[in-house]
């Protein structure tokens, strides 16, 4: 790649803006992982507007655009029925000084989305959820440790979490302490660990699937490891809420956790999050019970109006559209069509695609067949340079056949490269620049 191509896709307002942005915010983002050190240098596009399966940047370039708002906006951007209904609510007034019908509506709405729960309480992003689901848990156990899935890449903002992760910094030791680790699909493992912390842990918080299907069994015994050892069972259904199934990965494999935390595709965009579980355990962040209260849940804007009834459009046009099933259909389609790309191009072992078809992320490997960041930072910026913003493979129900075919285009081209690099045994000359970094790392 000469001087000439990469002055083809130079995004001057996108650096203009970029350098605004990191002038007053801190990383330039208010999400790590929306970061310009997530994208090859000078192609980190800042975004106008989305439209469906598409944005625009402020240069004016149009894009299919694939995990969107970090895999939120599951059935794309402005969705007719989602703004319809805010804009409904909006114009009655969207906060109160005491519940409105609308918190309701959108429980009965979502303990029916989610019939494995019995009680529900919303607030407005994810870890604030699994924060209070793990608050509630040393409550109700009287125990000090949360034990999490080593390997699950992201629980809360909150030290109990933070602690575990390269950033770390500003978390006292004594606080990292109190949290352990278990690897997924290994019961005889957690068992050892439940065994060495007998009685201290007080939940086991994982997602329950990935980027894998859980091993068979293994979510069962989970569950009968919590009631042995008296520890709380929690499931991180951030990611996999509606994208699994309407009612989660609980919903599909048929195990009930007890307690359960949504977000991400519930408001398509809109802020809101839940947790949900069982009555005795939700109860005691109630007014109804005897015993010592829990500081559960309690955030001014946690029942906007508006943001409720986006979630219950949400859930609605998921259960009448089928969209859980348009993701799978949609997600097979580019699976299959980056498989074959990859290996028509010779690099089937190097560019993989991994995940449930609703849930696809990629992995780019080195000619040692290992994950590497340079060889990201190429197929990131081929992707870009070809109208392709895809930090993963996350479908939305947007997507077309022509923006499939246009994408599998797309990455056949990137591949080319990927293969001319590989034969080089270096990416260097195809970069632009610094390689994209891992959002958790000690370092800057």
């Amino acid at each position: 790649m000469d001087d000439e191509d990469n002055e083809k896709v130079l995004l001057p307002q996108s650096r203009l803006a970029n350098e605004r942005l990191h002038a007053m915010i801190p990383g330039g983002a208010h999400t790590y992982a929306k970061g310009d050190d997530q994208y090859p240098a000078d192609l980190a596009p800042v975004i106008s507007h989305g439209r469906g399966a598409h944005v625009w940047d402020v240069d004016g370039n149009r894009y299919i655009e694939y995990g969107s708002g970090l895999r939120s906006v599951s059935l794309g951007h402005a969705h007719p029925r989602v703004v319809e209904a805010v804009r409904r609510e909006v114009g009655r007034g969207s906060n109160f000084v005491r519940p409105s019908l609308v918190e309701v509506e959108a429980a009965e709405r979502f303990l029916a989305t989610v019939p494995t729960a019995e009680m529900v309480k919303f607030a407005k992003n994810g870890s604030d959820a699994t924060t209070a689901a793990v608050r509630l848990a040393r409550a109700a156990t009287g125990r000090p440790r949360v034990a999490l899935c080593a390997g699950h890449p992201f629980f809360s903002v909150d030290d109990w979490f933070i602690g575990t992760t390269p950033m770390s910094a500003g978390v006292p030791a004594a606080v990292n302490e109190l949290t352990v680790a278990f690897p997924y699909g290994d019961l005889a493992a957690t068992q050892e660990l439940l065994t060495r912390y007998q009685d201290e842990v007080a939940c086991l918080i994982l997602e329950p699937a990935t980027h894998t299907e859980p091993p068979p069994g293994y979510l069962a015994g989970l569950r009968e490891l919590a009631d042995r050892h008296g520890c709380v069972l929690i499931f991180d259904e951030m990611i996999t809420g509606f994208r699994w199934s309407e009612a989660g990965a609980q919903g599909l494999y048929g195990v009930v956790p007890d307690l359960s935390t949504f977000g991400k595709a519930l408001g398509n965009g809109c802020a809101v999050s839940a947790l949900a579980g069982r009555r005795d355990l939700m109860e005691r962040g109630g007014l109804r019970h005897s015993g010592d209260r829990v500081f559960l849940l309690s955030t001014t804007h946690g029942a906007e109006t508006h943001s409720l009834a986006a979630a219950m459009a949400v859930q609605a046009v998921y259960v009448e559209e089928g969209i859980t099933a348009r993701l799978h259909a949609l997600g097979e389609q580019l699976a299959a069509g980056v498989r074959e790309a990859a290996a028509t191009m010779g690099v089937g072992d190097h560019v993989v695609v991994r995940g449930r078809a609703s849930n696809l992320v990629f992995a780019t490997l080195d000619e040692d067949r290992q994950p590497s960041q340079r060889y990201r930072t190429l197929f990131l910026r081929q992707l870009l340079m070809g109208g392709v913003l895809a930090p993963s493979f996350v479908v939305s129900s947007a997507l077309g056949d022509a923006d499939i075919d246009h994408t599998v285009d797309v990455v056949a081209q990137a591949c080319a490269v990927y293969r001319k690099a590989l034969e080089a045994a270096d990416p260097t000359p195809w970069l632009g620049g610094r390689p994209v970094k891992p959002v958790f790392r000690r370092r800057v």
